[in-house]
């Protein structure tokens, strides 16, 4: 079996122990990881655009900034690209993970069987499917319905490469410009996100129900990356201090921050030295975070 482990590069909640072991939803789509390390992905930005299947707000998406090239990951000190985490889980997680990212399950064992009697890594097959398509999105998520016979309205998973050679899968949104099939409309077109959202912007949306305190609260799991050195200074940046929402995030940073090494150490199976030697608290920490944990009294 080529597929024993899954390696999944995650920008969003899954940037901290508390977003991983999925605490604010009461354990709820948990997961734990065999290994981690953090990685800076380079032709990317990210932001809130992706309605969330687990309540009414909205989910981190991730798009490359040049979209006629690939995003990619480096495992080294890298002074460019947005922070992210290279997660490695167990086969057996394979379900927990599709559900976590609004992907059918049984289509997730599928796609790796498949994987599997072709004698690759999933992250490797994916490749071939986006270098035949040029790496265009929509094409991409086309040319996958038609391997698999399952497209999802909400995350597709994207090959991504590492720069030490491997190949690790990232939850894409589906685009606002298509599912992969015309018969699925994206949560990105039905709520007519054509583009990624701060924070704050997301705050003004006017989705029926919009839950504001869950949307702070996903955001605060995003954002707590920061304490373990991952780079999340693009989701902390122009925050102004008087802003009800900044003092409302900083409320809620506060208290789960509170524990949140421990956390991260049980949801990601390392231990305290080689937490040390992959993470630290300053490293890369904007001025931008720093204001903010300031103002949620975290040190």
């Amino acid at each position: 079996m080529y597929n024993r482990e899954i390696l999944v590069v995650g920008y969003g909640s899954l940037l901290s122990g508390y977003g991983l072991l999925a605490e604010r939803r009461r354990g709820a789509s948990r997961l734990v990881a065999r290994d981690a390390h953090p990685v800076a992905i380079l032709n990317a930005r990210r932001g809130l655009a992706k309605p969330s299947s687990h309540g009414k707000y909205l989910a981190m998406d991730i798009e490359p900034v040049d979209r006629e090239s690939p995003m990619s990951a480096s495992a080294g000190r890298n002074d460019g690209g947005i922070g992210g985490l290279l997660l490695t889980f167990d086969r057996e997680f394979a379900p927990l993970i599709a559900r976590r990212e609004e992907y059918d399950p049984d289509a997730f064992e599928r796609l790796i069987a498949i994987a599997d009697r072709a004698g690759k890594p999933i992250g490797e097959f994916l490749m071939e499917i986006a270098r035949e398509t040029d790496f265009d999105l929509l094409a991409y998520r086309v040319a996958l319905r038609a391997v698999i016979g399952y497209t999802s309205p909400g995350y597709i998973f994207h090959p991504i490469e590492i720069d030490d050679g491997r190949v690790a899968i990232i939850a894409i949104g589906s685009g606002f410009d298509g599912s992969g099939d015309s018969a699925i409309v994206s949560r990105r077109q039905q709520y007519k996100m054509d583009r990624l959202l701060s924070l704050d912007e997301s705050l003004r949306t006017e989705i029926p129900g919009f839950d504001r305190a869950g949307q702070i609260g996903y955001y605060a799991e995003c954002v707590l990356g920061g304490l373990h050195g991952v780079d999340v200074s693009d989701l902390a940046s122009g925050f102004d201090a008087d802003a009800d929402w900044v003092r409302d995030l900083a409320a809620h940073l506060g208290p789960i921050a509170s524990g949140e090494r421990e956390r991260f150490l049980e949801a990601t199976s390392i231990d305290a030295a080689r937490y040390g030697e992959r993470f630290s608290f300053s490293l890369r920490r904007a001025a931008s975070l720093d204001a903010l944990l300031k103002l949620a009294v975290v040190v």
